[in-house]
C-alpha cells in the first residue's frame, strides 16, 4: 500500500477542514500549515487528526515548503485546503509517480462554468504554463494547485 504526507496550505479555512480532511485517503498523513488563520483552522485540523504546522510568512508558496519540510512520506502530494479540489484523487497521482511513469504530476483544473477563475488568475496561469511548455516542451496546461511527487533529501 503507497502511503503519503498530503500538504494543506490553511488561511481561515475552517468550514472547509472536515471534508478536506475526510477525503485524505486512509494511512496518509494530512499536514495542515496554518498560514494565520483566524479561525480556528489549526485547532479544527488538530482536532480531526492532522499535524498542524505554522507558517508566519504569508503566501501558498511559504506555506507549501513549510509543509515539504515537515513531511517525512516518500511520497508528498499539496492539495488546496478550500474544498475546491478532491484529496482522495491524489492515490492515482502518487501511484503515477510510484510506477515510474512521471518524477510530479500536476493536476488540471477544468472549471464547470464560466467566471470560476478571477481574469487576473487565469492569465497568469495561461502566462506561466505557456512559459514552462516552452522552457520544457512538456503539455502543461495549468499550474493547478494539486500535485504530487516524489520526496527526497
Amino acid at each position: 500500500m503507497l502511503t503519503a504526507d498530503v500538504v494543506l496550505p490553511c488561511l481561515d479555512e475552517a468550514a472547509a477542514l472536515p471534508w478536506v480532511l475526510s477525503r485524505i485517503p486512509a494511512g496518509w498523513r494530512a499536514i495542515v500549515v496554518d498560514n494565520g488563520s483566524t479561525d480556528g483552522s489549526a485547532e479544527i485540523a488538530r482536532a480531526l487528526g492532522a499535524v498542524v504546522v505554522h507558517e508566519p510568512r504569508r503566501g501558498f508558496g511559504s506555506a507549501c515548503h513549510a509543509g515539504l519540510r515537515a513531511a517525512e512520506a516518500e511520497y508528498v502530494c499539496f492539495c488546496d485546503c478550500d474544498a475546491s479540489l478532491d484529496p482522495g484523487l491524489l492515490t492515482g497521482f502518487v501511484r503515477r509517480v510510484a510506477d515510474g511513469d512521471s518524477d510530479l504530476v500536476l493536476g488540471r483544473r477544468r472549471p464547470q462554468q464560466r467566471g470560476v477563475w478571477p481574469a487576473h488568475a487565469r492569465a497568469g496561469n495561461a502566462a506561466l504554463s505557456r512559459m514552462l511548455r516552452g522552457r520544457t516542451g512538456l503539455r502543461l496546461r495549468d499550474l493547478g494547485p494539486m500535485r504530487a511527487g516524489r520526496r527526497t533529501d
